[in-house]
């Protein structure tokens, strides 16, 4: 399989050079000081890729939500809300939805919110604005996929790469996936190879830090999403109708997906029960009427009474404000939250080095007590 996509995309190998040098002409002018990069008098940690998306960048953000509030810190997030119908700074709230601010931070306001939310396509203005915030002030900001927005500069950059297309196996695009060449990894102070399988075997974890080839001062983790319960996008529809939250071998289920990367869901999905049928739609989807009906024809016809819908918090995101999802397809509307484990016993010291770093910056007051760097 790798063999013939790399054969299939060779003819694209001249655009991919010309493409790395608008690429590297421009990280040179930044690294030469021609383009002047900001930085801030506070915690920034940007959460980022080399690849054009399927990393897991949401979360891992969402990790070290966990882990940063739980150290008594008030977090703030900053994207540029992709895919939104509106521009500028918007700080979210409680009746912000995906077409005001994208549908990834919908969902981390919807999981978390007792954070502050925002996006803004200059995320230097973006980070002027959160930081201006008081009641309470922000103590740390978190970049979420702005590793290539150099004007910029992160005081941790965490570099994410997906197990199953490694950065040093891709090429650029459009002949692969890469928005930068893969020497520019040099720039993240912690690499993360993500999706990692349960099986992993103790040899592929050296087998691919030789492969990564990372410097000395870069420290090497290796993650695996964690699937958890099914949860009803509307609750309200499901209260008092009996209807168990998990599904059992017999149920039919129709898997809707807009993300890059769908299938370690599905396979996730189908250890839960055999029949699954699966429609994918392309990363961020904005789902239109002819979708919207297309999910309804092939809910109905899934075998059996025992049915249900279940889709991604993403896509959940985008669907729970959408004006024109059928009603009767609410109660059966469920989504699949998904976190990360830190493998080979080093949580403790991933979330030690995330600590260490906002401890020694902290934003004009002592480092509060929080609880142990030991919890994920």
């Amino acid at each position: 399989m790798e063999e013939q996509r790399i054969r299939k995309s060779c003819w694209l190998y001249p655009l991919s050079w010309l493409y790395g040098m608008g690429v590297g002409l421009r990280n040179k002018l930044f690294d030469w000081g021609w383009l002047r990069a900001e930085s801030f008098d506070a915690p920034v940690i940007c959460i980022g890729n080399l690849a054009a998306g399927g990393t897991g960048k949401t979360p891992h953000t969402e990790y070290l939500i966990r882990l940063l509030t739980r150290q008594k810190l008030n977090v703030a997030t900053l994207s540029r809300g992709y895919k939104r119908k509106t521009t500028g700074y918007i700080l979210a709230d409680g009746q912000s939805d995906a077409r005001q601010i994208g549908d990834e931070p919908c969902q981390m306001k919807n999981k978390f919110p007792g954070i502050r939310v925002a996006v803004d396509e200059d995320r230097r203005e973006g980070i002027r604005r959160l930081l201006a915030l008081t009641d309470p002030p922000v103590d740390v900001v978190l970049l979420d996929d702005a590793f290539q927005h150099r004007r910029v500069k992160a005081g941790l950059n965490i570099l994410l790469t997906d197990y199953h297309r490694l950065l040093c196996d891709d090429a650029l695009l459009p002949a692969g996936r890469l928005r930068e060449p893969a020497d520019n990894k040099q720039r993240a102070q912690v690499v993360v190879v993500t999706k990692c399988p349960d099986d992993i075997k103790p040899i592929d974890f050296n087998i691919i830090t030789k492969k990564l080839h990372l410097y000395p001062y870069q420290k090497l983790f290796f993650s695996g999403l964690r699937y958890g319960s099914l949860q009803p996008v509307f609750p309200d529809r499901v209260k008092g109708t009996g209807r168990p939250s998990q599904p059992d071998g017999s149920e039919h289920v129709l898997l809707v997906a807009g993300i890059a990367s769908p299938l370690p869901l599905l396979q996730e999905l189908r250890r839960r029960t055999a029949h699954v049928d699966p429609l994918f739609f392309g990363d961020h989807h904005d789902f239109g009427k002819g979708d919207l009906l297309q999910i309804e024809e092939r809910f109905d016809a899934l075998k059996g009474t025992r049915k249900r819908i279940v889709t991604t918090e993403k896509d959940a995101a985008r669907l729970r404000s959408h004006p024109q999802l059928p009603d009767r397809l609410k109660p059966h509307l469920y989504m699949l939250p998904v976190d990360i484990t830190i493998l080979q016993n080093q949580q403790p010291i991933f979330n030690q080095t995330i600590i260490d770093y906002v401890r020694k910056n902290p934003r004009d007051r002592s480092f509060p007590e929080g609880k142990d760097a030991k919890q994920s």
